[in-house]
């Protein structure tokens, strides 16, 4: 399946489009600040951001702000905790638009364009790890 294709606010006001991306394998992260889900599994994103080749595979967190108590608390979280790039959803538009089912929700998208695998809200970080080394790399 093609992945849905979008253009999101990063915390600097700078729109990103996925089809900047083009070409390239992505990890999509959609999280929101205050699920514990979120919460074990962004330090270990977060982790695996600092250590891989950028040029390889590119790792992108999404806020869905329409799941947040308020915007602030998201932009709270990201200013504080990461450092790979993260955009805010329009409300929960891209969230939707990926059928994503609860947070985190991680997406792998091959060089093609498509989605080649998706996590819901349970998966176990060593599987998305494993398949990151499989379809993306």
């Amino acid at each position: 399946m093609k992945a849905p294709t979008f253009e999101l606010q990063d915390m600097n006001g700078q729109t990103y489009s996925l089809e900047e991306d083009l070409g390239n394998n992505v990890v999509l992260t959609f999280w929101t600040s205050w699920c514990p889900d979120s919460a074990r599994d962004l330090p270990k994103k977060e982790q695996l951001f600092q250590s891989m080749d950028h040029e390889k595979v590119k790792m992108i967190t999404i806020n869905v702000v329409g799941r947040e108590r308020n915007a602030q608390e998201g932009i709270d979280y990201a200013t504080k905790f990461l450092t790979q790039p993260t955009l805010f959803d329009q409300g929960t538009e891209v969230y939707d638009a990926y059928n994503s089912q609860g947070v985190p929700t991680t997406v792998l998208i091959n060089r093609e364009g498509e989605i080649v695998k998706q996590f819901g809200d349970k998966a176990q970080f060593l599987d998305i790890v494993e398949a990151i080394g499989s379809e993306l790399v």
